[in-house]
């Protein structure tokens, strides 16, 4: 199976991280899988909602040329799940985001997950993608570091650096914990990378989820369902698919 992997930054500002996360990738998928990492320019670069919805846009486009380009899956590495709803309207392949998978995954591990993020500016985005999971019993803890998107990347080069920004995580989650949380879930593709690589497992007990591990075989499993059983994204409510002429607008200049 071939699956289209959405990154939301580019080598210029993401560079150590994709460095990092193509061989990631290719460990952890499945024998018969090639996943293509496709990065996004400009990138996602500063925590506003309005970067969100640029980044979104670009998403939903690549998701409709995956379709097209015969990818069977589109996989969106954005924590943020931004665009994740109009892409699942726009094409019929599966697609699936790291933020939706990783908070539903958390859910089998635990009871009450926490997420912590790497900007307090995402801090109302999170409770809303939770809301709109309909998670609020089940993700109800959110905390933050304070990096912009851009500024982890010199942790995966320098040990230093990697060592204060794990040390900074470990004190938000024990915080977690300490609330009443029983799974941490890093706010990115960035940290989970980080921790994950520095073999950060869990924290006071409580399993860290990587979700990019997570993303790829939730991913690879909604494929091998739809040959097999012919499960289909439901077309009833909010996914209901655009038709022809609606896309062919949203993908003019």
């Amino acid at each position: 199976m071939r699956i289209w992997w959405q990154s939301y930054v580019d080598s210029t500002l993401g560079g150590p991280y994709l460095e990092h996360l193509r061989p990631h990738l290719e460990r952890i998928r499945g024998p018969h899988t090639e996943i293509a990492v496709h990065e996004m320019t400009p990138p996602d670069s500063y925590a506003h909602p309005l970067m969100e919805l640029r980044c979104a846009r670009l998403a939903v486009q690549n998701a409709i040329r995956a379709e097209r380009e015969g990818y069977d899956a589109v996989a969106l590495g954005h924590m943020q799940d931004s665009g994740l709803w109009e892409a699942r309207s726009a094409v019929k392949i599966p697609v699936l985001s790291l933020g939706e998978t990783s908070m539903l995954h958390a859910c089998t591990l635990g009871t009450r997950a926490g997420i912590i993020t790497i900007n307090p500016g995402f801090v109302p985005g999170f409770f809303q993608q939770i809301a709109k999971c309909g998670l609020q019993q089940r993700v109800p803890y959110v905390l933050s570091v304070s990096y912009q998107p851009g500024e982890m990347m010199q942790s995966f080069r320098s040990a230093t650096d990697a060592t204060r920004v794990i040390a900074e995580f470990r004190a938000q989650a024990e915080r977690l914990v300490a609330q009443g949380a029983d799974v941490v879930i890093p706010g990115g593709g960035i940290p989970m990378l980080l921790l994950g690589e520095n073999q950060v497992r869990e924290i006071g007990g409580a399993p860290v989820l990587d979700g990019l591990h997570a993303l790829v075989k939730h991913t690879e499993t909604a494929v091998i369902l739809r040959r097999e059983s012919g499960l289909e994204t439901s077309r009833l409510a909010d996914f209901r698919l655009a038709p022809d002429q609606v896309v062919e607008q949203f993908l003019e200049p």
